[in-house]
């Protein structure tokens, strides 16, 4: 065991944005230390997402990142022999990364030609309400409400 816990450490918020979601988010797109390329398809994506809704990206980009994330997930708890599935509420760092997590993964899963193309959409989708992230995280929902007979376990 560890005699310390380690610290958070903090993410400094990206260049153009000037937001650590955003940050966030690009370093979740990141692969094998790539991140210009991570930032230039992120960047991508917000442009699109600009083009097609002349709306402010950021503000789609936050709504998409709040309509994804759960407020509720389940998690196993041992007594006495028996595992239970046990809902409980989601810290807000929590929310955040598995939101981003979701819908960086439903968007690498869609049809779309550019990984920044698929980004657009997949926020754009999540925003509405719509899309992988936003099954993802009704599921997660429902898996909670069927479990809540257990929640007197929680911790």
């Amino acid at each position: 065991m560890r005699k310390k816990r380690a610290e958070k450490r903090r993410v400094t918020p990206d260049p153009r944005f000037n937001d650590v979601i955003v940050a966030k988010f690009v370093n979740n797109v990141m692969e094998r230390g790539a991140k210009a390329t991570a930032r230039s398809i992120v960047y991508g994506a917000m442009d699109q997402i600009a083009a097609k809704t002349q709306q402010d990206p950021i503000d789609v980009f936050r709504k998409a990142i709040e309509n994804a994330a759960p407020a509720v997930e389940i998690r196993p708890r041992r007594v006495g022999g028996a595992t239970y599935q046990v809902p409980m509420e989601v810290r807000e760092e929590r929310r955040v990364a598995l939101a981003i997590r979701w819908i960086k993964k439903f968007a690498s899963e869609r049809r779309e030609r550019t990984m920044a193309s698929k980004l657009a959409a997949e926020l754009l989708a999540a925003a509405n309400g719509e899309g992988g992230a936003i099954k993802r995280r009704d599921e997660m929902h429902r898996m909670a409400d069927a479990n809540r007979a257990f929640a007197h376990f929680r911790w």
